[in-house]
């Protein structure tokens, strides 16, 4: 089936929008920190908990989504999960317990847990192959414009409806994506189907899963998006509100310069890395950028308004080199099982939020002084900075690994 230029922009325009839905769900808890501790009467761990159920369900799901995007290609698999997803966020706007909560917020997790390798499916059908890492960094760039939106904008409509309305309206905007997804994505034509996974759906994983270079990557992965997710996805916002004395609107705002950071730099670093033929130095440079403004940021925080926005814009910005990983772990893997291989490092991406959100609670629940206003905890800044060395730890481990990583001089060689 030939795909016009235009047909092919429209879906992958279509995916980027459901990537972004997923960054505005993945995020949006830091927005209701205190209306969900004090709903359902939790503290700093529960809700770290809460958080990240989106990312079990995600992280863990993300091998099998690769494997069946490989086989069935992205149409009616994005459309169908956006569609579940809707019912998902209802059942979450409902929950009258941290137990049912927790259950629909695994659900959301799970079904918008296709739309990022999806849309680099549609990339790899139908756009060249040089192309691709431009088109990852743009993907990455508007998933960032959804974690925006997801900040300040959403604090509005949480202050105006709620946080049981936002969720009901989210609802509503998955229904519709998931109509445009199904009717605009082209299907797969059969020469696109990979001759290599014809005998079985799982027949890439154990290629994928014994590449070091693989693990390598989901390593850099893990790292570089650990601060995005457990310090933008959820913890800076009551950092910034409890302890620097910004109002919440105010402390989301300036917690989203980490996404505008990623956002505009994602499709430079992947332009960049094409340009110059390379992967690693792109890599290793953003990476110690990121590692350096994240140090600055726990242990010397600015005291002014602009120097902390300019802090954490430079940790997104450092962070967005992390783009051209997926490029690599595609290079680094046999065409037939580029979905898996991305699927893999995507798992351990997200899975960073799965494991440094609820962490990041802990430790802070560890070092609580029994302090609550309007039942909910209040930590000390003591509390966050030891919370938020974690975050130090696993940024160091990716600059490591960046030195470990092949270089693919932006060819397939796997």
């Amino acid at each position: 089936m030939s795909v016009s230029p235009q047909r092919a922009i429209i879906a992958f325009s279509l995916g980027t929008l459901f990537f972004a839905y997923a960054f505005i769900q993945r995020v949006s808890p830091s927005v209701m920190t205190n209306e969900l501790m004090r709903d359902f009467s939790v503290g700093g761990a529960a809700l770290g908990s809460l958080s990240a159920f989106y990312f079990y369900a995600y992280a863990s799901i993300q091998l099998p989504v690769g494997m069946l995007t490989d086989h069935f290609g992205p149409r009616k698999l994005m459309s169908f999960a956006v569609a579940l997803c809707a019912i998902a966020s209802v059942i979450f706007a409902f929950s009258d317990s941290i137990f049912t909560a927790s259950i629909g917020r695994a659900l959301i997790g799970g079904t918008v847990a296709f739309g990022f390798v999806g849309t680099l499916a549609i990339a790899g059908y139908w756009f060249k192959p040089s192309q691709y890492a431009m088109l990852a960094g743009l993907l990455q760039t508007v998933g960032m414009s959804g974690a925006i939106f997801g900040q300040a904008p959403l604090r509005h409509l949480v202050e105006g409806i709620g946080w049981r309305g936002t969720m009901h309206l989210l609802a509503v905007v998955a229904l519709g994506l998931a109509v445009l997804l199904f009717f605009l994505v082209p299907h797969r034509s059969r020469e696109q189907k990979n001759p290599g996974v014809s005998s079985g759906i799982f027949s890439g994983l154990k290629v994928v899963t014994s590449n070091f270079q693989t693990w390598v990557c989901a390593i850099i992965g893990f790292g570089m998006a650990a601060t995005m997710l457990g310090f933008g996805g959820l913890w800076g916002v009551p950092w910034f509100t409890s302890v620097k004395g910004y109002t919440t609107v105010e402390a989301a705002g300036m917690t989203s310069m980490i996404f505008v950071g990623w956002a505009l730099f994602s499709p430079l670093v992947g332009w960049a890395s094409d340009r110059i033929g390379k992967r690693n130095f792109i890599l290793k440079t953003g990476a110690t950028i990121a590692l350096f403004s994240l140090t600055v940021l726990i242990y010397f925080t600015p005291q002014s308004t602009a120097m902390l926005m300019l802090i954490i814009f430079l940790i997104g910005a450092g962070g967005s080199s992390m783009t051209v990983c997926f490029s690599s772990v595609k290079e680094l893997n046999q065409p037939d099982y580029s979905s898996t291989a991305l699927g893999l490092m995507n798992m351990c991406i997200v899975g960073s939020g799965a494991v440094m959100q609820p962490l990041i609670g802990w430790l802070l629940d560890i070092n609580w002084d029994q302090t609550l206003v309007d039942g909910a905890r209040i930590y000390s800044n003591d509390a966050y900075v030891y919370a938020f060395s974690s975050l130090i730890v696993v940024n160091a481990l990716a600059l490591l690994a960046s030195f470990i990583l092949r270089e693919t001089h932006c060819r397939q060689i796997g």
